[in-house]
């Protein structure tokens, strides 16, 4: 065997790791192998979604797994932590670094597990001291069950008040059938008719009027940049305390894209994210917060956690050591710069941009211009090898399921080396499916607002040229699942 042809690290270390699930179940190590062919044959366009390194990824696959680890480094309730400690340390050390933070919590299992965190630091902030001082008692832990009917009794009288679903928030950010939205009574702030763009007076009368205890900012579908300090200062004046969920764009913040009043860090008491998206890391959630909230925050577990995930804070400390070097802060301003791109290219074909562009990764497209529902566009994207999802518009005539829009991302074709011509050809892409896409007749010939039609020689010739678009940026090209070993 050659040097030329012979297997990379990467190939023999996935390779490997699939002959051996593939021996107790082939099914499985046949679906992640099909995943992988998925993946390096779309467009993928999904804001929330990206390409993690092969470090990464590998970093998951171990033995951290079999630990158990409630508490925090230096505390646990169980023995033989010190490997996990190590881990959880390093991934705390490189988040403060990174995004200049006091304090990080690298526990959560998620961005909804990152929220809830925060959630309860804030109640247990505010509501600890008049409870505990009561009944004699120094931590929220030793309540007793009388103590935790006043503290219930308190909680139900909290409020927040977050972005609107269809505006572009999140559904932790209040949605009502979320637990965030029974935890609190709950207000939204929404986007201006005109502009669609956040109205900051608008906000500061609605926090004025309403006194919540959180002001939640973030966003799950904002194409555009916030104003954190402005935030900051409507939260002071009615005593709330900010919140903010990054999750969307916290690889932008690492980036140095979101800089000054664009960067929550330095103005939000508490901060959220997940570390996939726009951060590049494994599926996760991090805290970050200042010295007020972190011994609340660090109790996250048992508050709302039970034991970590140590293999998945491994991958998040690769992650994050990744994210502190130049060639991320390259990556960050492509992604914005081929955000740009797509959202021009859309527009100069007559596609309608909910805010008329974009600030970040993301850009959310009316489809209902095409005659067709987020549903539609969605499934008749995929049928042609372009993967988005349908999305609510602001005041969105066709509710939150079938919706009026399709958000699109630009943060994993970035990672696979794509630039702004190659967003170009996206935006063609996009707009040809769309406009050769019909609605189609649904049970009995009744209108549908799921079903469409799509002629399978377009969809061929949209996916030949995807094809042709992509031979030149190979996802994973070290990695060779058909390669001896």
């Amino acid at each position: 065997m050659t040097e030329i042809d012979s297997p990379t690290r990467e190939s023999i270390a996935f390779r490997s790791g699939l002959d051996v699930v593939r021996a107790v179940e082939p099914q499985v190590a046949d679906a992640i192998a099909a995943e992988l062919t998925d993946q390096r044959r779309s467009l993928k366009l999904i804001a929330s979604e990206n390409y993690a390194s092969p470090a990464v990824l590998l970093a998951m696959g171990n033995w951290l797994s079999d630990k158990y680890a409630e508490g925090i480094a230096g505390r646990r309730f169980y023995a033989g932590c010190r490997n996990v400690d190590t881990v959880e340390t390093l991934a705390a050390q490189h988040a403060r670094a990174l995004f200049g933070a006091k304090h990080a919590y690298l526990q959560p299992h998620s961005g909804i597990d990152a929220n809830l965190v925060a959630f309860w630091a804030v109640l247990s902030q505010r509501i600890e001291s008049p409870v505990l001082s009561r009944s004699g008692v120094r931590h929220v832990n030793d309540l007793s069950e009388a103590d935790w009917r006043v503290l219930r009794r308190a909680l139900g009288e909290q409020r927040m008040l977050g972005m609107s679903l269809d505006a572009g928030g999140h559904l932790t950010h209040g949605f009502r059938p979320n637990i965030s939205g029974k935890m609190f009574e709950q207000r939204s702030y929404g986007t201006d008719p005109e502009t669609e763009l956040i109205d900051y007076e608008a906000v500061r009368a609605a926090a004025r009027a309403f006194r919540p205890l959180i002001l939640m900012a973030g966003y799950s579908a904002y194409p555009r940049l916030i104003d954190f300090r402005r935030m900051r200062e409507i939260a002071d004046e009615v005593d709330a305390t900010l919140v903010v969920d990054m999750a969307h764009f916290a690889g932008l913040v690492a980036g140095k894209v979101c800089t000054g009043d664009f960067d929550p860090v330095p103005y939000a008491h508490i901060v959220t994210s997940t570390t996939h998206k726009s951060l590049r890391g494994p599926r996760g959630g991090l805290v970050l917060c200042d010295e007020t909230f972190a011994e609340q925050v660090d109790r996250g577990c048992p508050m709302v956690l039970g034991g970590p995930l140590p293999h998945v804070m491994a991958a998040k400390a690769v992650a994050l050591a990744e994210a502190r070097t130049s060639g991320f802060r390259d990556y960050a301003a492509q992604v914005v710069a081929n955000a740009r791109a797509l959202a021009d290219g859309l527009a100069r074909r007559g596609t309608r941009l909910v805010t008329g562009g974009t600030d970040n990764h993301l850009c959310l497209v009316d489809v209902s211009g095409y005659g067709l529902t987020g549903r539609q566009a969605e499934t008749a994207l995929l049928d042609a090898g372009i993967v988005t999802n349908r999305n609510a518009i602001p005041r969105d005539p066709q509710g939150a399921w079938y919706t009026s829009g399709i958000r699109l991302g630009t943060a994993a074709l970035t990672t696979r080396g794509l630039g702004t011509d190659g967003m170009e050809e996206t935006a063609d892409l996009i707009d040809t499916v769309l406009r050769a896409t019909v609605p189609g007749p649904g049970i009995n010939g009744k209108p549908s607002r799921a079903a469409y039609f799509l002629a399978e020689e377009t969809a061929a010739r949209v996916r030949s040229r995807i094809a042709d678009l992509l031979a030149g940026h190979p996802l994973y090209p070290e990695i060779d699942l058909d390669s001896r070993l």
